[in-house]
């Protein structure tokens, strides 16, 4: 009888991986491994593991309730920072396809880059970011959850891509595949946040610079498979993760105006300031209150501070806001 079915073990998929995969692709067999050594799976490389980790993982369930630009938004279609890591996610598998590089370890970076945002975006960053020396990285706090608050025990790879995506790290991964995420993420929320601020009334279609309509095209998808392209074919000339120098000036044009005209725009400012004061407002009480932060945020090696900011940090939106009113506005009876 014929079958229906091939087995296909993970000893499989890393020959495969040899066999198809570019050059400077990060192979699975060649990992650095996990901080505590394990027996490998029998079916999945050590990166598919860590993909199915971390979507898996509690801090990546809070997601759905995090800012990604309007603060608790009340309408269904608005992103999210879920919604933004799926994208994010989508658009670094595509490009590492193209380039024949590993999918699954860039997918792992791509799902995890994020699950270190405070409520509120970059607002609750920059508030926590007060408390200590130096600027509060989301970045550094995703390690930390997958490192001490829900450990996941993940490659080196998929940690050093986290770690490293924001592009003011400054910092290159020391994969392709972690380099890519930089462009998957600041292409994701370009693309989505503009049509989020169309879909608020705050832009219409006339107010991008011409030279972004001019190269990028329409809002949304034109965008981000303009910019795909880009990256896809610069990086194969170049060698490196990169994108077409002159569309590069481009996008960091859009993203200057989307800070001028969306991210910091006045009339949002005492919406920024109320998130501004919640974070605060929350690290403070809960240093006065250490005895009222979870079990599972407290940890003997870490100070006061970083236990108080990794409770804080690890709300959600709306959980910050009711908190923050129970605690300051108590409700009269």
């Amino acid at each position: 009888m014929s079958r229906a079915f091939r087995l296909r073990t993970r000893t499989d998929a890393e020959a495969i991986e040899r066999q198809v995969l570019a050059p400077g692709a990060m192979y699975s067999a060649d990992t650095k491994g996990r901080a505590v050594p394990e027996e490998p799976d029998e079916w999945r490389t050590p990166f598919e593991r860590d993909r199915a980790r971390i979507l898996h993982s509690k801090a990546f369930r809070r997601l759905k309730h995090k800012t990604q630009v309007f603060m608790n938004p009340e309408g269904d279609h608005f992103v999210t920072r879920m919604s933004h890591t799926l994208q994010v996610t989508q658009i670094g598998g595509a490009i590492a396809r193209a380039l024949s590089l590993n999918v699954p370890l860039t997918e792992a970076v791509c799902l995890g880059h994020d699950v270190g945002h405070s409520p509120f975006g970059h607002t609750g960053e920059d508030a926590l970011s007060t408390f200590v020396d130096g600027d509060w990285r989301h970045s550094d706090q995703s390690v930390r959850i997958f490192e001490v608050l829900e450990p996941l025990n993940l490659t080196h790879e998929v940690l050093d891509g986290i770690r490293t995506h924001p592009w003011r790290v400054g910092e290159q991964a020391e994969t392709h595949e972690g380099n890519i995420v930089k462009f998957a993420d600041r292409i994701a929320y370009l693309a989505h946040d503009a049509e989020d601020a169309l879909r608020a009334g705050v832009l219409d279609r006339s107010s991008f610079p011409d030279d972004v309509v001019l190269m990028f095209g329409e809002p949304g998808r034109e965008w981000v498979s303009t910019m795909v392209r880009s990256v896809v074919e610069e990086s194969y000339r170049q060698n490196e993760i990169t994108m077409e120098p002159h569309l590069l000036e481009v996008m960091n044009d859009l993203r200057a105006f989307m800070f001028d005209r969306v991210y910091l725009r006045h009339e949002a400012e005492s919406q920024r300031l109320r998130a501004t004061q919640i974070v605060r407002d929350l690290v403070t009480y809960y240093l006065e209150h250490l005895d009222e932060v979870p079990d599972t945020y407290r940890h003997d090696e870490a100070d006061d501070l970083t236990q108080v900011i990794d409770y804080v940090a690890g709300m959600t939106d709306r959980y910050a806001i009711r908190t923050h009113d129970t605690l300051f506005r108590p409700q009269l009876f």
